[in-house]
């Protein structure tokens, strides 16, 4: 049984009411002279229990920063979304409509200019209405409901159980309450009080402070709020719910013109300001403030990238409910690299490619780096931003890994293949080299060079038996012939010639990671991006799972001779008071011989110049072409100098289910490569915005020396000499072919479209489309 409270000190007795109201009664007194009486004074007044209370609370408190939205801007500073818990915008007073200032006075604290604090007259008055009835009656001057709210801000920034809701305070709450207002009295002026109340307050919902107030209900500054606004508004703090115009118009209008009768009644309005604004209606404006990235628009995914890039960042805060706490309340402007016009452009062809509803529910993103920097331009997608599930919606972003909210990347395919070449050029060989294309079996026995592996070397699962999309390329070919064409068996016996861990050293110095499953140290399955295993050598074709934003930023270093810079959104962070936090700076590394980088350039500017582009993008361009097994997964990955954008289509869920034989946007394609919509949206995309960059040479690539003059040459050497090496053409095509049109005649037979099984990591490897 609980014990018996005393009725001298139980608050819930009228006996106890009583005590309580004479000890806070006699308190008041002497505080509202802004004195604070000495422990042994008020133990000789015999107020035991304020005496106590007093004795045992300090007389300030630590006011932590009032919870404000954080803000992302692009790199022209407007602003793309807002987080918050509480919608609040601070605003100097003479910010404020004294109309405003006028009728939050008149209504909860008329004597506020006259009092230090505390209204003995008021507490007097709502302790009387306690004793003698059940109903309970405040008497919180501003200062005090001023201190209330910064109790609460404390409350919800600590995790505090402490309460400080109206309703919910005993007598010791009071008076601790009262103490603090003292305090707050003797440190600040009165009008930085009003200007704290009034920017603090909740008004309605998630809006607090008047700022967010005004906006919410009549879409103005609280600046230009007229009377019967500022009335409105005054008489909502009281109960916010209650008197919500748009819930409860006839009651918050009742409760409006109270609030001009007072300010009649106290002279703040003359009585023609009173009767015009009483014959007004409520005529409420709203507008809505939303918060998070579903209000961002055509930048949601780059959006929803940003925050995670500040939850997931220990810069931000030790643990992520601190990180996400600073997001929602820390009044953060967070200023990204975000170009919104290569933005619009970009999220307008993605979604021009692949309506977002079509029925064939494919997706796709274009995502644009800046060599040099490293800065994220663009980040778009055909899919909305929206947790509704539907077709159209999706919250993954398809240009980055899962850990940053993305779809976990998706088969390179040919885009691949420029890492081969990088390492055939490394290890000394030259574009001009010939290679025996013919080569399409490679055994369980056949070692593959990997210096990087125990015993130096690899060997496939199964017998690895590649194909081409399309027959009559010549047996022997040029690297250079090779990589134009796009041709499997001509990059894999390249790779076969030089060392896996080559490869894989470039694609882990230029970012590009397998965001496959894999099996950690601890066999624990992960999906965490990791560097691509050279055990399996069908990675050189494509097989591994990569991200758009991984290529972009990779050919970005094809544009910028050979200097990899890694990717970043972020260019400065800095909190409500002007504390800047860490985010990454340009981070640029010489990764590639610029040597090496011209002479593959040379190879690219004729895919992206002939093949692709065909003049409409500006100035020089280089690419390359990808596409995978069924076309689930198809690529342009290309650049100018300035801007390196990877441009993809395919499908997001069921990435094993075939393109081919699809219906898309009311077309059905029995043939499907990049050249069908990647590389399309691409240009599409690059020739409205590349001009907007540097568009400069990429450098001079070697060609072939010539051949000395012979004394004498029989036929064959001739037919051998006039194999020119600075040709990346099959016989008889010309400077406009086009990908998969007048190339050689596809395949039908081979591995492309098959019902083969992907490529997978226990050693099976499959080939990709060679476009």
């Amino acid at each position: 049984m609980a014990a018996k409270k005393s009725p001298f000190f139980d608050t819930a007795t009228t006996l106890g009411k009583i005590v309580a109201f004479l000890g806070i009664s006699a308190l008041c007194g002497v505080l509202a002279a802004g004195m604070l009486i000495p422990v042994a004074a008020m133990a000789k007044s015999g107020m035991t229990t304020g005496n106590n209370i007093l004795n045992a609370l300090p007389a300030s408190f630590d006011k932590l920063p009032i919870s404000q939205p954080s803000t992302v801007l692009d790199r022209d500073g407007k602003v793309l979304a807002t987080f918050y818990e509480q919608n609040r915008d601070p605003v100097k007073l003479e910010d404020i409509s004294p109309y405003m200032r006028k009728a939050i006075v008149s209504v909860e604290d008329e004597r506020f200019y006259e009092h230090n604090g505390v209204d003995p007259r008021g507490i007097a008055r709502a302790a009387v209405s306690n004793i003698t009835s059940s109903s309970r009656q405040g008497a919180s001057t501003l200062t005090q409901q001023y201190v209330n709210n910064l109790l609460i801000n404390n409350q919800e920034l600590t995790g505090s159980d402490e309460s400080t809701v109206p309703g919910q305070k005993d007598y010791a709450d009071k008076i601790r309450e009262i103490r603090y207002s003292v305090a707050i009295e003797n440190e600040m002026s009165k009008d930085e009080i009003l200007e704290g109340y009034l920017n603090l307050v909740l008004f309605s919902g998630r809006e607090y402070g008047v700022q967010a107030a005004a906006q919410r209900f009549y879409s103005v500054d609280a600046k230009d709020l007229n009377l019967q606004q500022s009335a409105m508004l005054a008489g909502m703090v009281q109960l916010p719910n209650v008197y919500n115009p748009l819930a409860n118009p006839e009651r918050s209008k009742e409760r409006r013109d109270k609030v001009l009768g007072n300010m009649l009644r106290t002279g703040a309005i003359t009585r023609e300001e009173h009767d015009e604004a009483v014959a007004s209606d409520l005529e409420t404006d709203p507008s809505v403030a939303q918060s998070g990235c579903i209000a961002a628009g055509d930048s949601a995914h780059f959006c929803d990238y940003v925050s995670r890039l500040i939850t997931s960042d220990e810069a931000f805060g030790k643990t992520k409910e601190d990180r996400t706490n600073l997001l929602y309340r820390g009044g953060l402007t967070i200023k990204t690299t975000l170009d919104a016009n290569a933005q619009k452009v970009a999220t307008k062809e993605a979604r021009k490619m692949v309506d977002p509803a079509d029925d064939s529910n494919l997706g796709t993103a274009i995502v644009s780096v800046e060599p040099g920097t490293g800065n994220i331009l663009a980040m778009a997608q055909n899919k909305y931003y929206n947790p509704e599930v539907s077709d159209e919606n999706s919250e993954y972003n398809f240009s980055v890994s899962r850990a940053l909210g993305g779809a976990g990347g998706f088969q390179g395919g040919s885009t691949m293949k420029p890492y081969t070449t990088l390492a055939w050029l490394h290890e000394g060989h030259n574009m001009w080299d010939k290679i025996d294309s013919r080569v399409k079996n490679y055994s369980t026995s056949y070692k593959w060079k990997a210096s990087c592996l125990p015993g130096g070397n690899t060997r496939v699962g199964e017998d690895w038996r590649p194909e081409n999309a399309v027959r009559g390329y010549p047996g022997s070919m040029t690297v250079d012939y090779g990589l134009y064409w796009s041709v499997n068996t001509a990059t894999i016996r390249q790779a076969s010639m030089v060392d896996l861990c080559t490869i894989t050293d470039y694609t882990t110095k230029l970012g590009v990671l397998s965001h496959d499953q894999f099996t950690d140290a601890d066999g624990n399955k992960s999906f965490e991006p990791h560097p691509i295993d050279p055990s399996f050598p069908s990675f050189v074709i494509g097989s591994a799972k990569i991200t758009p934003l991984s290529q972009a930023a990779a050919f970005a270093a094809f544009a910028n001779k050979g200097e990899f810079c890694e990717p970043r959104a972020l260019t400065s962070v800095t909190d409500a008071k002007g504390t800047e936090y860490k985010v990454k700076a340009e981070t640029c590394n010489q990764v590639i011989d610029p040597q090496i980088v011209a002479d593959m350039n040379g190879t690219l500017q004729k895919i992206a110049g002939q093949r692709v582009s065909k003049g409409r993008v500006p100035g020089p361009v280089a690419g390359k072409t990808g596409t995978n097994n069924g076309a689930s997964s198809t690529w342009f990955v290309g650049y100018t100098s300035g801007m390196s954008t990877a441009a993809w289509v395919g499908r997001v869920d069921e990435q094993n289910k075939k393109v081919l034989g699809t219906t898309v946007m009311g077309k059905s394609y029995r043939w499907v490569d990049s050249a069908t919509f990647a590389a399309p949206m691409w240009v599409n995309y690059m020739s409205k915005v590349a001009g907007d960059y540097e568009h400069e040479s990429f450098g001079k690539a070697r060609v072939a020396p010539k051949p000395k003059p012979k004394p004498e040459e029989n036929d064959d050497e001739k037919e051998e000499s006039s194999d020119s090496s600075e040709s990346s053409k099959p016989e008889n095509s010309d400077d406009n072919d086009s990908e998969g049109s007048e190339r050689p005649r596809p395949n039908r037979n081979d591995g492309n479209g098959s019902d083969r099984p992907q490529p997978d990591r226990q050693g099976s490897p499959q080939d990709d489309n060679d476009d």
